[in-house]
């Protein structure tokens, strides 16, 4: 079977794709940019969803494809995704597509409990997505998950072994229970609905056997991990409303933390559902999260990524404000000890116009860093200046090498810390 997977590197998409590929599907996914494009085994297409608004832009890409499995998704809106555009106008010109090109089957991934209520732009648009599919005249399914869990990581997931991590667990207020469901369980339901024969037009709640609060996932994920329970320190309101906060104020620099408001809202509520019909049509047992933990062992790579967790957003932090306030305090109060020592080198009348010019480079690699999509540039421009500046200075003030605060030296130490936010920065 010939198979289109829309998503194909999100959580969901890259393990369906995966077990495709095992089972001897021919798959073709769908990523978003060219940097998305490597060689995984399948046929990939370069497509940005929020573009794709009309049917004509996915008709020729279905071509040869017996199935489509959707499962893109975004949290909430940013500079860099739109909830409405990959929700509801993108999904309802695929599945328009789909009937147009006689493309019957498509499996379509919604949320849990969005037929019931809708407290965000997230559950709102994938409500739109799934009426504008049932619709249709397809073979649909929509299949509404939990909150997803599995060995790879990303949003939700990441954030739970994150937490594990600290000493003191800082427990969110007004959180509402989650029947979080393993990720096995859920790509083994989309190759159960991709035979042939299996049923269609249906919506399922794909969710596991418990009921847990987010502190309980989160002390499993600590025991399993092999440390003590943790200390609870329950936050006030306002805190967790600032931290939700700070997570849309980094999402609009476009980097993709699961703390924001929708995820605020949405989670209130909690993630609970009835499985029954998922497991009597399926015959799938739902794992537990014990279950699941117990028959995968945390390995060194599960621990260093949990505690590298909330290491990188301080990264991230410190690296654009060492660099932008470097060249603030060097353009202003700071000015005239930078021509001072410009002038010491012999610089002479370039002194002033030298430390402008660097205050500026400062400035322009801590604003690359902060801005996602030009991180990796400015920490490799971070790196590049470093350098620069270090290989300069010995040859003009060497003496400085051998200063009691170390100014030479400490640049080593910040030099390591680009390089450790390289090795960090993609998110999945």
């Amino acid at each position: 079977m010939r198979v289109l997977v829309v998503g194909a590197t999100g959580l969901i998409g890259a393990s369906v794709c995966a077990r495709l590929v095992s089972e001897g599907h021919e798959v073709v996914g769908i990523v978003r940019s060219p940097r998305d494009n490597g060689a995984r085994g399948y046929q990939s297409l370069v497509l940005d969803m929020a573009t794709a608004l009309r049917p004509e832009d996915w008709l020729p890409h279905l071509t040869g494809i017996d199935a489509v499995v959707n499962c893109a998704g975004v949290l909430q809106d940013s500079p860099r995704e739109n909830t409405g555009q990959v929700h509801r106008d993108a999904a309802a010109a695929l599945f328009l597509a789909c009937a147009r090109a006689g493309v019957a089957k498509v499996i379509h991934f919604s949320a849990m409990g969005v037929d019931r209520a809708q407290p965000s732009s997230f559950s709102a648009t994938k409500h739109a997505g799934d009426q504008a599919l049932m619709a249709l005249d397809l073979d649909w399914i929509i299949l509404r998950p939990s909150v997803v869990l599995g060995r790879p990581v990303f949003g939700a997931s990441a954030l739970f072994r994150g937490l594990a991590s600290l000493p003191v667990l800082p427990s969110m207020p007004d959180t509402g229970r989650l029947q979080v469901v393993q990720l096995e369980d859920v790509v083994s339901t989309v190759l159960f609905f991709l035979d042939p024969g299996s049923r269609s037009r249906i919506a399922l709640e794909l969710a596991g056997p418990e009921q847990l609060t987010m502190d309980e996932i989160v002390g499993t994920f600590r025991g399993w991990l092999g440390w003590a329970p943790a200390s609870r320190l329950v936050l006030p309101g306002w805190v967790a409303r600032l931290l939700y906060r700070l997570g849309d104020l980094a999402a609009m620099l476009g980097w993709r933390p699961p703390m924001r408001s929708n995820a605020a809202r949405e989670i209130t509520r909690g993630a609970i559902g009835d499985p029954s019909d998922w497991i009597s049509l399926t015959g799938i047992q739902p794992q537990s999260l014990a279950q699941f933990l117990a028959l995968n062992p945390a390995t060194v790579q599960e621990k260093w990524f949990a505690g590298l967790y909330f290491a990188k957003p301080a990264i991230f932090v410190v690296l654009p404000f060492f660099w932008i306030m470097t060249g603030i305090v060097s353009l202003t109060t700071g000015f005239g000890n930078g021509i001072g020592l410009m002038q010491s080198t012999g610089a002479g009348m370039l002194s002033a116009p030298t430390v402008v010019a660097g205050a500026l480079a400062d400035i322009l690699v801590g604003a690359l860093i902060a801005w996602r999509p030009t991180a990796r540039k400015g920490l490799y421009a971070g790196i590049a200046l470093s350098l620069f500046y270090l290989i300069l200075g010995t040859f003009l003030r060497p003496d400085l090498w051998n200063e009691p605060l170390g100014p030479f030296l400490k640049v080593l130490p910040i030099i390591v810390l680009h390089f450790v936010a390289l090795a960090i920065l993609e998110e999945r």
